[in-house]
């Protein structure tokens, strides 16, 4: 398939009504791009396009603190889940945002000279594993600990979406290999990442959330964090009990790391394909192949529901991630 999407053929955005609209006007004011690809690569299910939206922006976009600070730990996010495509996006908006330098670290996959920076990507980076020694103390202030784990956790799941669902390439032809296609790409965008975003906009576009997690209590963040996770959950009905079982037992006990080659609780993909896809969905979603997918989606399976397994998948793994934060710790720090 030529574009950017692997298995699916997402709606096109301009033919969206009602809260996809919506969601597409706010990236465009909002983000800077009017139909980023890891959102429209959602746009197959619609339930997961406005809480994926909300959580990137109440976090990433309007979350407290600095957006470079952020940016960094979305990068060091997507540089523990080795997604390529979000590597460079984060490296391109550091550069819009006037980072040229630390843009360039991240898309080089360096440590910062700045150790402060240095040390927000590392945290990002220690996201990845359940309970990690070295998220605490974090390098942030406490007011700020909602937009940076919201951040993390965000990226947590679309890492795994895109890695699944859409090709590596951010710019066409691969152009963001190029330090001066980074750089012109960031400009483009500069204005609206260097602008100022209210919170709070995007929770208009969900259906009655909740208040959240303890960490972003009081926060925009928190609401859009339970309608994410209320969301993609739902793809949990497209296994049977035992396939369901089996990826619920494997991604509670994971350790954060990277599967080996041979992973003996990988099932066979004639066998039980659901759950081998959502296992690597969760876990490795850069090893989903052709036939991976191709031994699943059968009819009555559609994009629809190919695009909610993956997403049920990759939250699972944001659901380990998150319930081992160490949030007392977290809480008492300055």
């Amino acid at each position: 398939m030529s574009g950017p999407y692997r298995y699916t053929e997402p709606p096109s955005p301009r033919s969206a009504t009602g809260t996809a609209a919506a969601v597409w006007a706010q990236t465009a004011t909002d983000f800077g791009i009017p139909h980023p690809s890891t959102l429209v690569v959602l746009a197959s299910a619609p339930e997961l396009l406005a809480p994926a939206w909300s959580l990137l922006r109440e976090s990433l976009i309007a979350g407290s603190g600095s957006r470079t600070d952020r940016e960094l730990v979305a990068a060091g996010t997507s540089l523990a889940n080795r997604c390529p495509f979000c590597i460079d996006a984060h490296a391109v908006l550091l550069h819009a945002n006037g980072d040229h330098a630390l843009g360039e670290a991240v898309a080089r996959a360096e440590s910062p000279r700045d150790e402060r920076a240095a040390r927000l990507l590392e945290w990002g980076r220690a996201t990845r594993v359940p309970g990690s020694p070295g998220l605490t103390p974090p390098p942030f202030a406490r007011a700020d600990l909602a937009s940076h784990i919201g951040t993390a956790l965000t990226f947590h799941f679309i890492n795994r979406i895109v890695s699944a669902l859409c090709t590596e390439n951010l710019l066409p032809a691969g152009a963001q290999r190029l330090r001066a296609a980074r750089s012109l790409a960031g400009r483009s965008v500069s204005r609206v990442v260097r602008a100022a975003h209210a919170p709070g906009t995007s929770l208009a576009l969900l259906d009655s959330p909740g208040p959240g997690p303890a960490w972003a209590a009081g926060t925009s963040v928190g609401p859009a964090y339970d309608a994410l996770r209320t969301a993609a959950t739902t793809g949990a009905g497209l296994l049977d009990d035992a396939d369901l079982g089996l990826v619920q037992e494997t991604v509670a006990q994971w350790d954060g790391s990277h599967p080996a080659p041979a992973w003996p609780q990988l099932p066979d993909r004639a066998e039980r394909p659901g759950a081998r896809l959502a296992l690597l969905a969760a876990l490795a979603p850069y090893r989903i192949t052709d036939e991976d997918v191709a031994a699943w989606r059968v009819p009555p399976f559609t994009d629809h529901c190919l695009v909610h397994l993956i997403a049920y998948g990759a939250f699972a793994a944001v659901d380990r991630i998150e319930s081992a934060l160490p949030v007392p710790e977290f809480l008492e720090a300055s």
